[in-house]
């Protein structure tokens, strides 16, 4: 996973050797010497992650990590205080700062990385969301959703700990400072409380007498109301394998125990407050932009979307350099499937609504699905080379086509394939979003007219192969 790092540090030595580090895992490294010139490049190179040191004159990095997140248009970012004090103090005021988290140095690298890594997994969800609510104003259909700072900072928590003493003590703590909090004592009752999805965050154990506090995390997230439920375990100081393998899993943040209350409200607090955000982003795109800009038939967007969306995806790509890629999909002779006696209009649109299910569980969340018109297709892909999207492409297509579709009349079933085209944003040249679309249905062209049920990348197939198979009776 490939990512924008602004590392913030006044001591050159210090910056060259994480840039050197960070750059062997792939990640895009700017940098800083001090508050100001922070504050300029977050700015200019809108990170993905900030690893702020904390020591600097003028200004430190408590003011910094203060006046991004006073910012709307930076708050939403994630900022790792880099330093070398130890004292629980400094911790809790970097926590409150806005931080999301405290590196001490000597950095430990592993623990870095899995943190970095956890923490842009993070930003390009709330980058999506914050996309979606930045096409929703361009339509005038909603005002903004208030910034991450604006949200409240209050919660409910389950509290997952066989301990009862000390989950007590952790439920007096939260319940303090203004949360509802409840207690679970097993794996069983843990996942019966969050099937209901009511929490804003879940805290557990790494390990627990009856189960594997990690694998339980997991399962609690593989419940459909909780796929982005903040997930904080508790571990020993030293199980630092524990903590990177956590991160590295999905787990949003850890404590170590013995527990710091100070530090244990302000993780909760942080983590809760971009809770709210998201939920705020989410809630608002599906309550005052889904009746203008969505099918109503197969509940993807619909052209008027994807045409001011794709705008905003390609210049964001453009601006990070970062790979895109779009496809397009149409169902193959879908008209004999409206014109067979019998069957018309209405198994049509129970194909189309089958077909739209199946592109949109070949995707990621991050992916945008829609319905431009008729039996097409089109799917955007961002932070996805060519080659991924077209392998992706190809499992949609098998999926598809592999399966009959159930209909309401006789004989009960049908099958149905598609042709894809795919192509990629070119990002040496001054690609457009229509040339981006024009390129995508240029290859479908090209599909369809070489054989149907198949995946073509532009650029692939020649000219010659398209007009014999133009000629040819498929």
């Amino acid at each position: 996973m490939t990512g924008r790092i602004l590392v913030v540090d006044d001591v050159e030595q210090n910056i060259k050797l994480l840039e050197a580090k960070l750059t062997l895992e792939y990640y895009t490294v700017y940098s800083a010497m001090s508050g100001q010139e922070a504050l300029d490049k977050v700015k200019t190179y809108a990170p993905d992650v900030i690893l702020l040191d904390v020591m600097m004159p003028e200004m430190d990095g408590f003011e910094v990590c203060r006046r991004l997140k006073a910012d709307p248009e930076t708050a939403h970012i994630p900022v790792v205080m880099v330093t070398a004090l130890s004292e629980q103090k400094d911790r809790v005021e970097g926590l409150s700062a806005g931080a999301t988290d405290f590196v001490t140095k000597p950095i430990d690298e592993v623990h870095l990385f899995a943190r970095v890594k956890s923490l842009i997994r993070l930003k390009m969800m709330l980058d999506e969301l914050r996309m979606r609510d930045k096409t929703g104003e361009e339509f005038g259909l909603a005002a903004k959703v208030a910034s991450v700072t604006e949200q409240p900072s209050s919660g409910h928590i389950l509290v997952v700990n066989d301990d009862h003493v000390e989950a007590s003590r952790m439920q007096k703590i939260l319940q303090d400072a203004g949360n509802n909090v409840m207690q679970a004592s097993d794996a069983a009752a843990a996942l019966q409380h969050t099937s209901k999805g009511v929490f804003d965050m879940v805290i557990l154990n790494a390990v627990l007498d009856d189960a594997d506090g990690l694998r339980l995390g997991m399962e609690i997230l593989a419940q459909e109301a909780n796929r982005h439920l903040p997930v904080m375990v508790v571990v020993d100081e030293d199980e630092r394998s524990l903590i990177v393998k956590a991160l590295d899993i999905g787990i949003d943040d850890y404590i170590t125990s013995p527990i710091d209350p100070n530090e244990l409200v302000a993780r909760c607090r942080t983590q809760i407050i971009r809770k709210h955000f998201q939920d705020a982003l989410k809630a608002q795109y599906h309550e005052n932009i889904s009746a203008a800009v969505v099918d109503s038939l197969t509940g993807l967007y619909n052209r008027r979307y994807l045409d001011a969306h794709v705008k905003n995806i390609v210049a964001d790509a453009q601006s990070r350099q970062s790979p895109l890629s779009l496809m397009t999909i149409d169902i193959d002779h879908f008209k004999q499937v409206n014109d067979h006696p019998g069957w018309g209009h209405d198994v049509g649109d129970e194909v189309l609504q089958e077909v739209a299910k199946r592109i949109t569980d070949s995707v990621r969340g991050t992916d945008l699905a829609t319905r431009p018109g008729g039996e097409e297709f089109v799917v955007l892909m961002p932070k996805t080379p060519g080659n991924i999207a077209e392998m992706v492409a190809e499992r949609m297509r098998q999926k598809i086509g592999r399966e009959a579709i159930s209909i309401s009349a006789e004989p009960g079933k049908v099958t149905v394939t598609v042709s894809i085209g795919v192509s990629k944003l070119d990002l040496d040249g001054v690609d457009s979003a229509q040339e981006l679309i024009k390129r995508s249905d240029e290859a479908l062209y090209q599909a369809k007219h070489t054989g149907r049920n198949r995946v073509v990348m532009f650029g692939q197939v020649s000219k010659a192969e398209v007009e014999a198979g133009a000629n040819a009776d498929w």
